[in-house]
């Protein structure tokens, strides 16, 4: 495959933590092949696993750019697209569901989220909580790993909540520091 930036210079298989995706080792661009953007997010920083980004599911935020480059694996044009509410453009392809990042864009993209993660109120997260909940039952991943999910967002949310509320952190370590008699 050759990079869709540079047109002639050819994708490497690198390793991304597990996942093998294909860099151009002139731009640094990345790409993703079906489902390895959110596997190598979810590898990154496991804290992210709960934070879903299905890019085929929200067809009405795509939007064409004159500058449209060609899909490396199948030769379509890609379009591009705001990776959640990142404010980083990446580059789509409908038709085989994959990826292109440039140079920089996938750190930008796991800070972004981290930076949401932090911010988040415990109001956000008992929403989030809910939504996890209901994806163990409806959701498209296997049992476990909406399990898991919801596991991460009620941790991430008991941290919130002892960080917002000084009352509730210090009656529980008034609680740590009783003696048992």
């Amino acid at each position: 495959m050759k990079c869709p930036k540079c047109k002639e210079q050819k994708l490497q298989t690198n390793k991304l933590e597990n996942i093998e995706i294909n860099e151009c080792p002139s731009c640094n661009g990345m790409f993703f092949e079906k489902d390895e953007l959110r596997k190598s997010k979810d590898a990154i920083d496991p804290d992210l696993n709960w934070m879903d980004f299905s890019i085929w599911k929200h067809k009405d935020k795509f939007k064409t750019n004159s500058d449209a480059i060609t899909c490396p694996k199948c030769q379509k044009q890609m379009v591009a697209i705001e990776y959640a509410n990142t404010k980083i453009e990446v580059d789509f392809c409908p038709s085989c569901l994959s990826t292109w990042l440039d140079g920089g864009e996938f750190g930008k993209i796991i800070y972004a989220l981290e930076k949401e993660l932090k911010t988040m109120s415990s109001k956000d997260y008992m929403k989030n909580s809910l939504k996890q909940a209901k994806e163990l039952i409806t959701g498209d991943e296997k049992f476990m790993s909406e399990w898991k999910d919801l596991s991460n967002v009620l941790r991430l949310m008991t941290y919130r909540i002892f960080t917002e509320n000084k009352t509730v952190r210090n009656t529980v370590d008034a609680i740590k520091t009783t003696p048992i008699k």
